[in-house]
């Protein structure tokens, strides 16, 4: 009797930490998407700063190497680094980020992001929550998803120079599917890595940074699939 309650307790404890760090992943990326969006829109509605940034075509391709870079760097380099550094790496990814989706609000309407970002944030929240709760492994969900992925990264190289319609259309229905997926992987996966005892620690604020950056990016990714199938083009 004394034993089953224990390992309640014990269970009980796991529980509750793990929640308190999905919390502070939950807090990371809030603020990631935050600083993305703000960003975003000033830069879109400051036309001089716009023209600036967007009216030398060098100046995409910088920012979008950037973001790979920072990203690739976060990534791998996360734990190595310190708090400071792993903070203002993926801010600074964040608000380059929100600097190159300032191009959005001249391609599609305020209203079709708008209401594409609420889609996206309710889907992401069913599905993250999903792989939160869920009893089942989705571990072998990993290797399925890894695999659509990288297909949908060549399609959309190899359509850069076809231009298909119906290829485009492909790749987005399938990059809504991946990422719906994924988000509910990754949940359970960053849900997992929780070093237990290890709260309150430099490393338990990196590791959620990590999984920070990791839902993230596919919100933002599930965001830009379904902006293509949603927005209302100007």
């Amino acid at each position: 009797m004394q034993e089953n309650q224990m390992r309640t307790t014990s269970l009980d404890s796991v529980a509750a930490e793990q929640q308190r760090f999905m919390v502070r992943v939950y807090n990371w990326m809030g603020a990631g998407l935050g600083i993305t969006g703000v960003m975003a829109f000033y830069i879109a509605n400051t036309p001089a700063i716009f023209n600036i940034v967007m009216g030398n075509p060098v100046m995409p391709i910088v920012l979008i190497i950037a973001q790979i870079g920072l990203v690739f760097w976060l990534a791998t380099r996360v734990m190595a680094m310190s708090v400071s550094q792993a903070t203002g790496v993926f801010l600074l990814y964040a608000g380059l980020t929100g600097i190159t989706f300032s191009t959005l609000f001249v391609v599609y309407t305020a209203a079709s992001i708008t209401s594409t970002f609420l889609v996206t944030a309710g889907t992401f929240g069913a599905m993250s929550f999903y792989g939160y709760t869920t009893k089942k492994d989705l571990t072998s969900w990993g290797s399925f998803l890894f695999m659509g992925l990288i297909g949908i990264i060549i399609a959309s190289i190899v359509n850069i120079f076809l231009q298909s319609p119906m290829m485009h259309w492909i790749i987005t229905y399938a990059g809504v599917l991946i990422f719906v997926g994924l988000t509910a992987y990754d949940t359970q996966k960053i849900k997992e890595m929780n070093i237990l005892g290890n709260e309150g620690t430099d490393e338990d604020t990196k590791e959620a940074i990590r999984g920070a950056l990791t839902l993230y990016l596919d919100f933002i990714n599930l965001f830009l699939m379904l902006l293509r199938i949603m927005g209302d083009r100007r």
